[in-house]
């Protein structure tokens, strides 16, 4: 009900999407209620404008992947600029979560163009999943590499964990249990944000973060492998409906240049520069751009 009252806002409220009735030239570019959406968009849109004749306008705050589609699909969004293969896979398509980063972006780029008409991109070039994360001191102490290894010490363990992962279904505790075949000692749910205060500071011995989060690097993190690949893959990509590129076929050359340009590590870094440095997306993007000379 909160995705819907969000999106009726969005078009029918007060808060009009902005580039409504401008130019035909305007492209409108999505981005979700978080920093590395606003990245991107911004990437997206200097890129465009840079490169092109078009104009852009950031469509911001949209609050969830309903949201992005159902502003696609109404065409109030031509480019969502952050969609995620494990999200859209089980969420906008429900299907089964797919394990194999390369078939779950096949799949999804597959039936975006059957179902919707939509290029879902390949991949930027990183992965924002759930990941098992300690302090690089603490790895080296104990030879921490993969999760596995973290089974002969797990029942003496304190783990930090998002709240709502204690309770998911597939990819949650119990679900991982099973893949495992170890439980924690002490397991203690709490917000998200609060998991890299905790393990830096040793509240935690390990937490479970995001894997592009700028606190990873800023605090001397390291993420362990998921060597049975038990999280399904959230490799992220733009997303473009068919008729925006019919209209303007000069955007798919644009797009497809940022394919498999960031890193899971460089997405840390540009989120630590806003989230920590306190620069705005539209500098992060800037300054990304720049030093690729825009891949002119």
């Amino acid at each position: 009900m909160v995705a819907v009252f969000l999106l009726s806002s969005l078009l029918i409220g007060g808060c009009a999407l902005p580039g409504l009735g401008a130019s035909g030239q305007t492209v409108k570019i999505g981005a979700q209620s978080y920093t590395e959406s606003e990245i991107m968009a911004n990437i997206v849109s200097q890129l465009l404008e840079r490169n092109t004749n078009l104009e852009t306008t950031i469509v911001k705050n949209l609050g969830s992947n309903f949201v992005q589609q159902k502003a696609m699909e109404s065409g109030e969004v031509n480019i969502a600029a952050t969609r995620y293969t494990g999200t859209d896979l089980t969420s906008v398509l429900g299907q089964d979560a797919e394990k194999d980063p390369a078939k779950a972006l096949k799949i999804v780029q597959r039936e975006f163009k059957k179902q919707y008409g939509y290029t879902f991109y390949d991949s930027y070039g990183f992965d924002n999943t759930y990941a098992f994360t300690v302090t690089k001191a603490f790895a080296k102490e104990h030879h921490y590499q993969t999760i596995s290894d973290l089974k002969k010490d797990a029942e003496r363990l304190r783990l930090g964990v998002d709240s709502t992962w204690m309770k998911r279904k597939g990819d949650g505790y119990a679900g991982f249990k099973k893949a495992y075949g170890f439980a924690f000692g002490h397991t203690f749910p709490m917000q998200i944000g609060l998991v890299y205060d905790a393990v830096k500071n040793e509240k935690m011995d390990i937490v479970l973060a995001y894997s592009t989060d700028g606190r990873i690097k800023a605090y001397d993190l390291q993420l362990l492998k998921d060597d049975k690949r038990f999280f399904p893959p959230y490799d992220c990509s733009p997303v473009a409906t068919g008729e925006i590129l019919k209209k303007y076929p000069q955007i798919d050359r644009q797009l497809k240049k940022l394919v498999g340009t960031i890193t899971t590590e460089k997405m840390q870094e540009l989120n630590y520069e806003v989230d920590g440095n306190l620069k705005e997306p539209s500098t992060v993007a800037a300054e990304f751009l720049k030093a690729h000379h825009y891949f002119e």
